[in-house]
């Protein structure tokens, strides 16, 4: 059983597929697609990470901690999975992490232009009196009584909105294209829920509280692995 699951640990590239769940070269488990990242070997003949899950040529998976990463790196489980040609940077875990937030930055610039971005202390507190607010968004630099303010405001909301607090001031301001981005709301939309799904995939990738073994999902018999 387990020799077929090695067998299967590579995709055979990024064509359409039925399967829901792939092996964890690092954890050795099957799990979710939404727990995992593909990883591809890039023209150069370095591994880097395919977040979309549409670069050529075949792929192995690894759990979307950065942890878990960093072990596959350490114990070369990438490379065997990938070939002994590939070359795994020592920083793909830092790389992919940048990739991710890179991701977050660029829902947010598509959220803004589809009008799902609230910028600026006035328009924040607008949007929560009108109950539009998805998530708030504080650069990393915001005062601690702005931030106050806004939370207070947010108590009046029937339902709690996370909070956003991973951006600098200078990242949202290229994100939503204004200066001296400090504080914003995201709006309830498609766009909005892209940018928060996103941005929990940065978030669980930076928490290393799951290892990857003993989630329930997980699970080391033989799944029907699509190709």
């Amino acid at each position: 059983m387990l020799a077929r699951i090695e067998n299967d640990m590579l995709d055979a590239g990024p064509r359409r597929s039925a399967a829901r769940e792939r092996f964890c070269v690092a954890t050795r488990t099957v799990r979710p697609l939404s727990d995992l990242i593909r990883f591809v070997v890039a023209p150069d003949g370095r591994v880097v990470a395919d977040l979309k899950r549409t670069l050529p040529g075949r792929g192995a998976w690894v759990t979307a901690k950065r942890g878990v990463l960093a072990q596959a790196v350490r114990r070369g489980a990438l490379q065997r999975a990938l070939g002994g040609q590939a070359t795994v940077p020592a920083d793909l875990p830092a790389l992919t992490e940048r990739l991710l937030e890179r991701s977050v930055l660029d829902a947010l610039a598509m959220a803004h232009k589809a009008g799902q971005v609230a910028a600026g202390y006035t328009k924040v507190i607008a949007a929560l009196s009108s109950g539009t607010v998805a998530a708030l968004i504080h650069a990393r630099e915001a005062a601690a009584d702005g931030v106050r303010k806004i939370a207070a405001a947010a108590q009046r909301q029937a339902d709690a909105a996370p909070v956003i607090e991973t951006f600098t001031s200078a990242e949202l301001d290229l994100a939503l294209a204004r200066p001296n981005v400090i504080h914003a709301a995201l709006l309830t939309g498609h766009a909005g829920a892209a940018v928060l799904a996103r941005w929990r995939s940065l978030d669980r990738f930076r928490s290393d509280s799951d290892d990857g073994r003993g989630d329930a999902e997980a699970r080391t018999t033989d799944p029907a692995l699509g190709s």
